[in-house]
């Protein structure tokens, strides 16, 4: 069976999901397209064997030829396409977020409750990065003890004038509160988030960097350094320190190079470079459950619980404090834990 994939939205992360889709992976083909710009979505789906271009994203998840949907459209867009879905009967793969508001994804978490199975698929991609699973594996197993304190940067080389603080939290942090509920098993209990001095390279009155603490409710504390305009290149970092000894990840894409009394190694210059495989592995697992008839990786209960984190976030960047994640009760449907 080749699964017919619908793409709602075919901006930059959404032909790239395209090119994957086509030229990458097995067993998928992309049946349909749509975006707000239908001009663009024309220029798409010329260049796409047998697919057709839809008006809407109703429309195209109505398709027949559909058999699943991914929704790579702007983030207030996604509750009500995922919805949709959920009334269709058809796998979801939505980008991050879920939906913009805790509201919103209460809503998909509470429709997908009512339909009895999980049906939507959240894009945490660091979940599929070989070194973020190899470093849960340990952490995992036990074999350095207990799980601590984890350590972690998300530096981007630049980003857009439009750019704010607040993004800092949803667009850049998010990944890092995903991961951290992921690689303890773990809710987050509270969040303070630090203003240190303010980046020459900021902004007027942009606080970058930010450092944002996370108090898991085992005790584990997460810092987080998020740095937008770190000029150097695209720098994730990440270490789990344990009773035992400590797991990272490893600080260079390729390989060191030791020569003439001195080391050097690529950074990654942009965040589709660093994370490639990890899009390539992250949509394959999702075909193949698709076409298995079920679903897999980060579930609407992940994407909810990121919100809610983000939310909480922009609370104490706002306030200066400490603030409590609230939560509402976990459904039976997401007991178990997620890949």
């Amino acid at each position: 069976m080749t699964l017919g994939v619908g793409v709602i939205g075919v901006g930059m992360i959404g032909q790239d999901h395209i090119r994957r889709l086509t030229h990458v992976l097995s067993g998928a083909r992309v049946a349909a397209v749509t975006d707000v710009d239908l001009d663009r979505a024309r220029t798409v789906a010329d260049d796409l064997p047998r697919a057709t271009l839809h008006a809407t994203g109703q429309d195209l998840i109505a398709d027949p030829d559909v058999d699943a949907v991914v929704v790579t459209s702007w983030g207030p867009t996604h509750e009500e396409y995922v919805l949709a879905c959920i009334e269709a009967g058809k796998q979801v793969f939505c980008e991050k977020p879920l939906a913009t508001t805790e509201e919103a994804c209460a809503r998909i978490v509470d429709a997908e409750v009512a339909a009895g199975r999980r049906m939507v698929m959240v894009g945490f991609m660091r979940r599929y990065d070989e070194q973020y699973r190899a470093m849960k594996q340990v952490v995992s197993s036990g074999e350095i003890g207990l799980p601590l304190l984890m350590h972690a940067a998300h530096r981007n080389p630049s980003v857009p004038p439009h750019f704010t603080s607040d993004m800092i939290i949803n667009d850049s942090t998010v990944h890092d509160i995903d991961v951290a509920r992921w690689m303890f098993d773990d809710e987050i209990a509270a969040i303070t988030v630090f203003k240190p001095r303010v980046s020459s390279k900021a902004a007027a009155g942009f606080n970058d960097p930010l450092l944002v603490l996370l108090e898991m409710t085992s005790g584990v504390l997460v810092d987080i350094e998020a740095m937008v305009n770190a000029g150097f290149g695209y720098d994730i970092r990440g270490e789990v320190v344990c009773e035992d000894g400590t797991v990272e990840l490893s600080e260079s894409a390729g390989a060191l190079v030791k020569s003439a009394g001195q080391v050097s190694g690529r950074v990654p210059g942009h965040w589709r470079e660093r994370f490639v495989r990890a899009f390539d592995t992250e949509f394959q697992a999702w075909i193949d459950a698709v076409t298995a008839g079920g679903t897999t990786g980060p579930s609407a209960w992940d994407g909810y619980a990121a919100t809610v984190g983000c939310e909480t976030g922009l609370a104490a960047l706002h306030s200066g404090g400490r603030v409590p994640v609230v939560l509402r009760q976990r459904p039976d449907l997401y007991k178990e834990p997620t890949p």
